[in-house]
């Protein structure tokens, strides 16, 4: 039987962190940039400049989370779901976002939230929902379009190898299972100095010829700033000349959603019941059993309804995520298995994969996971 993860601590004695710190561990690994356009992910709540020696970490913020970081001496609250969504023209403590707001500020608690971003990465919510279930062989359900570039550039033959490993270091070059990734073509640049020019070949005032590489590589658009400064901090001339382009290609690394297979098929009735046990799900709704085994799932944490076509085109035999209405369960049209399991319930182990992203490298602060269930749905 599946054991929940309920709470961990990890202490380090006199030891603190900046916040900025603290939300650049996460941002690396789910970059703001990635989160819906409805979304409200960052820092809300406090000085990113400010010093902590422990964070909370959380599905949901209330009020006895809040509590539960001050009795802790958390100065920093990371949940998954952000305390504020629509705009605040008050603070009087009308209700319980204000409140929290109110009670953070007194206590000098910082407040970030990492949510359609840790969603959206492969690595993410549904690669922890995968884990639990035992999936191999993932794949995004959707993924991200819009979001590569290719860059361009022309460099003397001599740093041409110098430049590409520091493109490579900075993020660029990565495709599916591959890293350092490139095409490479010889040619001729030309170029002719003005009297105010400092060439790094040739003289100014005359036309050069100078043998370059011609180099092609592909980045994420978060990434873009990084990369092009990479790339003119490596190159030896005083002018760079390169190109981005805007790419229709999907991104496979980052999308809503994963598909992927379990190692052995199992019948529809086993399945359900190990997502219960794995999920401690109370009350689990599903559409029709379909009397086949069971060896692809697709898997959407929190609301995913939205994307039972994407499960369905990508020939999954069931869809495991939360929120769904009645209606929605029709859309299944007995081609797939749909299985509600609850928005908290699909996002519980998320607070793990927050203390696995902190705690990859020796940290300077202790990781405290919450103890208090924040579901506000109830089961008779």
């Amino acid at each position: 039987m599946q054991k929940i993860f309920t709470f961990t601590i990890i202490q380090n004695e006199n030891m603190s962190e900046k916040i900025k710190n603290i939300i650049n561990i996460i941002e690396t690994y789910a970059p703001v940039s990635y989160q819906e356009s409805y979304d409200n992910a960052g820092l809300t709540i406090g000085d990113a400049n400010a010093t902590v020696e422990s964070v909370l970490v959380c599905i949901d913020i209330t009020e006895a989370i809040v509590d539960e970081a001050i009795a802790k001496g958390a100065g920093l609250i990371i949940s998954h779901h952000p305390l504020i969504f629509s705009s605040i023209k008050k603070i009087t403590g009308s209700n319980y976002v204000e409140r929290c707001i109110i009670k953070a500020i007194q206590h000098s608690i910082a407040i970030y939230s990492a949510h359609t971003n840790l969603d959206a990465v492969l690595n993410g919510v549904n690669a922890k929902i995968a884990e639990k279930i035992g999936l191999i062989n993932l794949q995004c359900l959707q993924p991200l379009a819009g979001d590569l570039l290719k860059l361009v550039t022309y460099v003397p033959e001599t740093h041409a190898s110098n430049v590409q490993s520091k493109l490579f270091e900075a993020g660029a070059g990565n495709i599916g299972n591959y890293e350092s990734c490139s095409f490479n073509v010889k040619g001729e640049g030309t170029f002719k100095g003005n009297e105010n020019s400092n060439p790094f070949v040739g003289e100014k005032g005359k036309l050069h010829h100078e043998a370059e590489i011609m180099i092609e590589t592909i980045l994420p658009k978060h990434l873009e700033n990084k990369v092009i400064d990479a790339l003119i901090k490596a190159h030896p001339y005083e002018e760079v000349a390169y190109d981005i382009y805007q790419l229709e290609n999907t991104n496979p690394q980052v999308g809503i959603g994963l598909v992927g297979e379990l190692a052995e098929e199992v019948s529809e009735s086993l399945f359900l019941e190990r997502i219960k046990t794995i999920f401690n799900v109370k009350c689990l709704r599903h559409t029709a059993l379909l009397s086949k085994s069971i060896k692809r799932i697709a898997v959407c944490g929190g609301s995913g309804s939205s994307f039972l076509k994407h499960a369905i085109r990508n020939n999954a035999d069931v869809f495991i995520s939360g929120d769904f209405k009645y209606h929605e369960f029709f859309n299944a049209e007995n081609k797939i298995v749909i299985a509600d399991i609850g928005h908290y319930e699909s996002e519980f182990f998320t607070k793990e994969l927050f203390y696995d992203i902190l705690t990859k490298k020796n940290s300077n602060f202790a990781v405290h996971l919450t103890d208090i269930n924040t579901n506000p749905i109830k089961y008779l």
